[in-house]
């Protein structure tokens, strides 16, 4: 039977934990392409599609990282998970903010050596 995992109530988003969860790189990765799939996603598939290069225990890791921040919602069945961005309560909470960060990634640019 599937089960959504704990997660914090839109009421307890806090917006430190917010950020630092999105501070990683690796995870920020994880959210946009969380973020661009409009349907929740099994998180092996995800992984496949985005390769990080990162251990299994490391990219669990960063999903827990995620859920426990409010970003993600995760439901468990069996062996399978499946992910979404909780993109209704975030901007109920921060209007604006998530798509801010994930954007502000894409615009920035390399920094130029040399």
């Amino acid at each position: 039977m599937p089960r959504t995992l704990p997660e914090p109530s839109v009421d307890s988003f806090d917006l430190t934990v917010i950020l630092s969860a999105l501070a990683d790189p690796g995870r920020r990765t994880l959210m946009r392409a969380l973020y661009e799939s409009v349907d929740p996603i099994d998180c092996a598939i995800l992984v496949a599609r985005v390769d990080l290069g990162l251990s299994n225990p490391t990219i669990s890791h960063h999903y827990r990282v995620l859920r426990e921040a409010g970003l993600t919602r995760t439901v468990a069945d069996g062996r399978k998970r499946v992910v979404r961005v909780r993109r209704e309560d975030m901007e109920r909470r921060f209007p604006g903010l998530l798509q801010a960060i994930l954007g502000a990634d894409e615009r920035s640019e390399p920094p130029s050596v040399g």
